[in-house]
């Protein structure tokens, strides 16, 4: 009998119809990128200081400029920015006494014997716009919260991976991609009109749970609707419009710097997958994989009017998957790697938001570099393989940080391009193990797979803005060296893998009931 592969080869492989759910989906895909990263645009952290009553008044008896009055009114030398930006004079700056000429000198002859205590009216921030942190004051004591705030959309994620993969596996791939858009879509707006901190990162914790679901749903529906031939590129592409998403994202986050404003322009556009409703069919495969064969024929003939091809006479004999209870025996350094690999990724873009000296083209350059790693791995993955691709892009970036290190700020340039061929690297790495893991699977668990093989991605997800953060108030350069020896040891540990390009592979399928157990030999891709 011939397999779904076989009669897409007569319906078409990748036709008009094949064209147009890419393009649908790829918009799904795009839609991702601010979800995960865009902690860089709604959490920035502007210059700030203290706000103490009376000294805007002060300054503008005195006639003092920006600089004389930070000068007179401010604690700690331009290199401490703790003192700077959170702790002030305990004076009463509203007293006459004061002197428009260094004011606290007739307070004391040395003005670090002056005492000094958190601010306690809030604070004054040094930018035009707003972010979650200007708007509820996560700096300081508090600024662990906006740590919380990435957390969360990571901990959604790791929570969704079993929930949202069982429903698409169990209910389809149409319906789960619909309800975790709806749910997003609603949750988005939520959290861009939360009246408060705890609100919002509760709308930011749903948003995460469904979000990464509606982007696997997205990316089995593509690699089940296209043919084994064009399987791959498709996958990869459908990636590449991930990063399609990073790039606009940098425009609209410079067009709209206020958080609020800048959520609800990411958010309302989704609203439309909706209508995806009446534009996509159900996944052929997974009707067959659940004995619904006349919806799959009728799909299937469908495909074939938009292909402007016939329908094959046998279209009715198309083998289906047996009812199988799979287990897969996956090896934990496939769980490290994804580990490691969002660590590195995920860090990276935060260490460069929270450096950069022009955020906005920092991360417009580094967003640019994922797609020459789209173009390496449809290159090298066929003809390299996997392992060594994986292994150096690794290496790369681990070497790439550590380099990092040594650079002086003046060099601000050179680390901007360091930093570019890390996450050049990191991206080959995931996008090249989220191909193979849904390479892994069959049809009637293919969406849970997937999503349980990303919730190690996830956990380190969870930690990355706390590692990040906490350890740059040590010392700037610290994660650095964290993700240079993570990268490093990473690709030593890949290098020890066995190639699995044209190997022979054993996958374990347990007959459900009987204790039979069935070894099928086949060859990788």
């Amino acid at each position: 009998m011939p397999t779904v592969d076989d009669v897409l080869e007569q319906v078409g492989e990748f036709g008009w119809f094949q064209k147009q759910a890419f393009l649908l989906l790829c918009l799904i895909s795009a839609a991702l990128a601010p979800i995960y990263v865009g902690i860089v645009f709604l959490g920035f952290t502007p210059d700030h200081r203290c706000r103490s009553p009376g000294v805007a008044e002060l300054s503008q008896r005195c006639g003092w400029s920006l600089a004389e009055e930070l000068n007179y009114t401010v604690p700690g030398p331009g290199d401490d920015a703790f003192l700077r930006q959170c702790r002030q004079y305990e004076v009463d700056w509203n007293q006459s006494a004061l002197d428009c000429v260094d004011p606290l000198s007739s307070l004391a002859s040395d003005r670090s014997h002056l005492p000094l205590v958190p601010c306690q009216h809030g604070w004054v921030y040094d930018t035009p716009g707003s972010s979650i942190v200007t708007e509820f004051n996560l700096v300081c004591a508090d600024a662990w919260k906006v740590d919380l705030f990435q957390s969360c959309v990571n901990l959604g994620f790791f929570l969704g991976s079993l929930g949202v993969g069982y429903v698409a596996d169990r209910f389809g791939r149409k319906l789960c991609l619909l309800m975790t858009t709806a749910v997003m879509s609603v949750s988005g707006v939520l959290m861009a009109v939360a009246p408060d901190y705890t609100s919002m990162l509760l709308c930011r914790l749903l948003q995460g749970v469904v979000s990464k679901g509606s982007w696997v749903s997205g990316y089995t529906l593509i690699t089940e609707f296209v043919g084994s031939a064009y399987r791959r590129t498709a996958a990869i592409l459908y990636q590449v419009a991930f990063t399609v998403g990073l790039v606009g994202l940098t425009g609209v986050a410079y067009a709209i710097p206020y958080w609020r404003w800048l959520q609800l322009a990411v958010t309302l556009p989704t609203f439309f997958f909706l209508l995806y409703y009446w534009c996509l069919p159900e996944s052929p495969r997974w009707l067959l994989s659940q004995k619904k064969n006349a919806q799959a024929v009728k799909i299937m003939d469908h495909i074939a009017q938009k292909n402007g091809k016939l329908p094959p006479a046998d279209l009715k004999a198309c083998a289906t998957t047996p009812s199988l209870c799979l287990k897969i025996l996956v090896k934990s350094y496939l769980f490290a790697r994804e580990f490691a690999c969002a660590v590195l990724y995920q860090g990276l873009i935060m260490h460069m938001g929270a450096t950069s000296e022009d955020l906005y083209m920092d991360f417009f350059y580094s967003a640019l570099v994922e797609f020459p790693a789209a173009f390496i791995i449809l290159v090298t993955i066929d003809r390299v393989g996997r392992i060594y691709p994986m292994a150096v892009s690794f290496l790369v970036a681990g070497v790439s940080c550590l380099i990092m290190i040594l650079i002086s700020h003046e060099l601000h340039w050179l680390s901007v391009t360091l930093a570019c061929l890390g996450r050049m690297g990191t991206t080959i790495v995931l996008q090249m193990v989220c191909l193979v893991n849904a390479e892994l699977y069959p049809t009637f668990i293919r969406n849970l797979g997937v999503m349980v093989c990303s919730a190690l991605c996830d956990l380190g997800g969870i930690f990355t803005p706390f590692l990040v953060f906490r350890l740059m108030e040590v010392w700037q350069a610290l994660p650095l060296i964290l993700f240079g020896v993570l990268g490093l040891t990473a690709g030593a540990m890949t290098l020890l893998l066995p190639e699995t390009k044209g190997a022979v592979f054993l996958v374990m399928l347990r007959v459900g009931g009987h204790g039979h157990t069935l070894y099928l030999k086949g060859k990788a891709p």
